[in-house]
């Protein structure tokens, strides 16, 4: 059991028999009252966003979830396959409930596979991908003055904005939870 008191960032309870993740908390003192804690939740099932309050002492129990590797295998319409490279099991999962989060993955590559009661909720790519940039235009000299940077499509078929300097052909770093450019490897 957790209490609300010691609610931190990415820590999951269960609540109302549903299983959310803490994505914001902030404790409250206010002059005239008792404290309370403010937190921002995600239900883990299907994404939803709440925002709830609780009192410090409330105790909830904190849900178990396993995180898993996985082979992403390829996809095929709108399932996409996984494989354990353990057990050499493998698992299909539908567009809904991978989302983008292999927009910057490979075939072949490895993910994390979540789960919660053996029902699989999410996918979470490696943090940092290494993709070749398939098509960009060319940077002009001069136009660095400003740190500009340009689009650029990586091997996935997704856009990012990279430095004038990157060409078509490099391969460049790219940090998976925003997205951004990081450096040319």
């Amino acid at each position: 059991m957790v209490s609300a008191g010691d609610f931190r960032n990415g820590l999951t309870i269960e609540m109302d028999n549903q299983v959310y993740q803490i994505i914001e908390f902030q404790h409250v003192k206010p002059g005239k009252g008792a404290a309370f804690v403010r937190t921002k939740l995600r239900n883990i099932k299907n994404g939803g966003i709440v925002e709830k309050t609780f009192r410090p002492t409330e105790k909830y129990p904190q849900a178990h979830i396993e995180r898993s590797d996985m082979q992403y295998l390829y996809s095929d319409g709108g399932l996409y396959h996984f494989m354990n490279v353990d057990t050499y099991d493998q698992i299909a999962l539908g567009e809904d409930l991978v989302g983008d989060a292999l927009k910057f993955v490979k075939e072949n590559e490895m993910v994390k596979m979540l789960s919660h009661g053996g029902q699989v909720f999410a996918i979470e790519p490696p943090l940092f991908v290494e993709l070749v940039v398939t098509h960009t235009e060319p940077g002009f000299k001069g136009d660095t003055a400003t740190g500009a940077s340009k689009p650029a499509v990586v091997e996935t078929g997704v856009t990012v904005q990279v430095p004038l300097f990157v060409d078509t052909g490099d391969k460049i770093q790219i940090d998976t939870r925003t997205g951004e450019y990081m450096k040319r490897v």
